[in-house]
């Protein structure tokens, strides 16, 4: 039995904001109510502490099977630990790519020993080859809660809306990775001033906006749903606010890199500052926000994609992607909370709430009876980035040497703490 004492709760789904204490037995809460005075084998002073449901991250590329040099899922899952993520669903892009019930069969077996819940998803297309669907139905029946080409997009209008129908008929998840590949043309950062200056290849923003299109008018026709995955420009907003308006059943994440850091900092020629959609322009930033505080964007999510330090070492060579797991509660503290841009319930509704609601998946709730996935953080604590302090095998930190005000102090899942600052 664990006591949680003096902890300030915040919970969504039941408009909760104030001090109790919150009694854990058996992996599920006991109780939540002020001066509980009970027997327990251990009770923590969570006085200054801020309590909400455990984290639930639905965008992380784990590398493994097949490229543990990157991240392994213990490792990946002792990184969500440190952030406050209490689950997190799998990425398909692996080696071999997650198409198969063997390789959802190894990931759940070694998952057994994580400190943290993992789902999985499977590819779209065989082998993420934009050729032949997935058989969605077996992969189903293995375990699988959605299904995506995340790392590439299915090129294929006419294949994406058969996927889109057969995934809906069977309660999965459809994640699209937005990207027209013809435009983005092996580009390295955003297309704009600061790529001319540096005289290297940029990405233009139409690569996303496109196919974020695209996808809003295969669930419009097809009376389909799609979760769009890491939005980025100011445009894709736009359509998705407009498409949510007109009731099409499209919803979407952005990452915090996205409200964070414009593609200035690309100046330094620093690969760390690489990923996919790239970092834009302030304007887009201002539109990621302002999305995020009108509903439009429905998540923030990481997009965690670990690479070793040699991957990381050629700016223009580089392998894209950056890791997230551990920032991403402070990172969101520092820039939209203590911004007064959002408050505590948003952040509940964006990181725990939603991702579960879009995924099918139960949690996100402190409530009598729920299971007791629980982060505990202290949301004045100011502290430096150090990637080489990260649980993560990888240090490809966008936010390293930066100061971010919250800290994880506590990471609680089935009742068992598996993170303590």
């Amino acid at each position: 039995m664990l006591l949680l004492k003096n902890a300030r709760v915040v919970d969504y789904t039941t408009i909760t904001d104030k001090k109790s204490d919150i009694l854990i037995n058996a992996g599920e809460i006991l109780a939540i109510s002020e001066n509980i005075e009970t027997t327990a084998n251990a009770v923590i002073d969570c006085a200054g502490l801020v309590a909400i449901p455990g984290l639930f991250d639905m965008h992380v590329h784990a590398r493994d099977p097949g490229q543990t040099h990157k991240e392994d899922l213990l490792t990946c899952a002792a990184a969500a630990a440190a952030g406050g993520v209490t689950g997190f669903l799998c990425m398909p892009n692996t080696e071999p790519v997650i198409d198969n019930v063997e390789t959802i069969e190894y990931i759940d077996e070694k998952a057994k020993d994580c400190k943290v819940k993992i789902y999985t998803s499977c590819a779209i297309t065989k082998g993420q080859q934009g050729k032949e669907l997935c058989d969605f139905a077996t992969l189903d029946k293995a375990g699988v809660i959605a299904v995506t080409d995340d790392g590439r997009p299915v090129r294929s209008a006419q294949l994406m809306g058969e996927a889109m129908i057969k995934a809906n008929d069977l309660g999965l998840t459809i994640i699209s990775h937005c990207e027209d590949l013809d435009i983005a043309c092996g580009g390295a950062m955003n297309a704009g001033i600061v790529s001319i200056e540096l005289g290297v290849r940029g990405i233009h923003r139409a690569s996303e906006n496109i196919i974020t299109s695209r996808e809003i008018d295969l669930a419009r026709d097809l009376y389909g749903k799609v979760h769009i995955a890491h939005v980025s420009t100011k445009e894709a907003v736009a359509k998705i606010r407009a498409a949510k308006e007109e009731n099409v059943s499209v919803t979407c994440e952005t990452a915090p890199h996205y409200f964070a850091i414009t593609e200035e900092v690309l100046r330094t020629r620093d690969a760390d500052y690489r990923m996919n959609p790239p970092l834009r322009l302030q304007a887009d930033v201002d539109a990621i926000i302002a999305a995020i505080r009108d509903k439009t964007i429905d998540c923030i999510i990481t997009d965690h994609a670990p690479h070793s330090v040699q991957e990381k070492v050629d700016f223009r060579s580089a392998l894209n992607g950056v890791v997230g797991l551990e920032t991403s509660l402070a990172a969101t503290l520092t820039f939209l909370y203590h911004t007064g841009k959002i408050d505590l319930f948003d952040i509940v509704r964006l990181m725990c709430v939603n991702p579960r609601r879009i995924l099918g998946i139960d949690g996100g709730k402190l409530a009598v009876g729920e299971a007791a996935d629980i982060t505990l953080f202290d949301p004045e604590e100011e502290w430096i980035v150090e990637p080489d302090k990260f649980k993560s095998k990888s240090r490809n930190s966008c936010f390293k040497g930066m100061k971010l005000k919250g800290r994880v102090k506590y990471t609680i899942v089935d009742g068992k703490i598996v993170y303590e600052d």
